[in-house]
């Protein structure tokens, strides 16, 4: 399984971006997890989707901001960003697991990152 991070950008606070996340494979197998990391930071949960959709957790920095969903035919993940902070800035992963999880080790592919850079 290969994931392919992108949509990450500059924008500044208030603005909204769109990351996508292509899965080659079959995505509808994985569970879905969204995580983040900022320079000097750890890698830090953002958001999660089950393999149908319809399950969906968020951390609670982003929650009510951020929406995650999935398109299984397109073998895609997203995460809509609105009402983006400067303390969202970081790079952003997608990674695939057999089962939800909130922690990094549950996770078995993961994509390379795309950077989100948000402005005051």
């Amino acid at each position: 399984v290969q994931l392919q991070a992108s949509g990450g950008g500059s924008v500044q606070a208030g603005g909204s971006l769109r990351l996508s996340c292509a899965v080659s494979g079959r995505t509808s197998s994985y569970d879905m997890g969204w995580f983040r990391q900022a320079p000097g930071k750890e890698r830090e949960f953002v958001a999660q989707i089950n393999w149908s959709g319809s399950i969906t957790y968020y951390a609670d920095s982003v929650k009510g901001r951020f929406t995650a969903s999935r398109n299984n035919a397109a073998n895609t993940v997203y995460l809509q960003m609105n009402s983006l902070k400067p303390e969202d800035t970081a790079v952003y992963y997608c990674a695939a697991s057999r089962f939800l999880s909130y922690e990094v080790r549950a996770y078995d592919y993961w994509g390379q990152g795309t950077l989100v850079t948000v402005s005051s």
